[in-house]
């Protein structure tokens, strides 16, 4: 029985779901916007707050945390210096999820999954 156990299962051992996650968040932090599943992008949301939540704390302690989830130095940087300011007014909701409709392979139902802080401007194809 499931008793007590929150979240998803996805499919996924616990070891590969956590691995997942971990990718996923790291990626939606370097590009600040992400394509995945729907149930996927619900449940790194839950872990991208706690990291944006740790980020805002800003000790040292925090900055740890963050490493031992988050795998890129420069990614924990980037949140820590530049994510956490231009989310610094905000008490929580810092991801949105946009559905986009179903994949063709397989129908699964796909969303954008971003930093309400993000702008399109803000990306590193705007030389035009």
């Amino acid at each position: 029985m499931r008793h007590g156990k929150s979240g998803k299962r996805l499919g996924r051992t616990g070891s590969h779901k956590k691995a997942m996650l971990r990718n996923m968040v790291t990626s939606l932090f370097e590009h600040e916007r992400i394509v995945t599943t729907t149930p996927k992008a619900k449940e790194a949301r839950k872990v991208v707050d706690k990291m944006v939540t740790l980020a805002k704390r800003g000790d040292l302690h925090a900055k740890r945390q963050a490493l031992s989830f988050i795998q890129s130095r420069d990614v924990v940087a980037k949140l820590f210096d530049d994510i956490q300011l231009r989310l610094a007014d905000r008490n929580g909701g810092y991801t949105r999820i946009i559905q986009t409709g179903q994949r063709r392979g397989d129908a699964a139902p796909m969303a954008i999954l971003e930093l309400v802080c993000y702008s399109e401007d803000s990306g590193d194809d705007s030389d035009e």
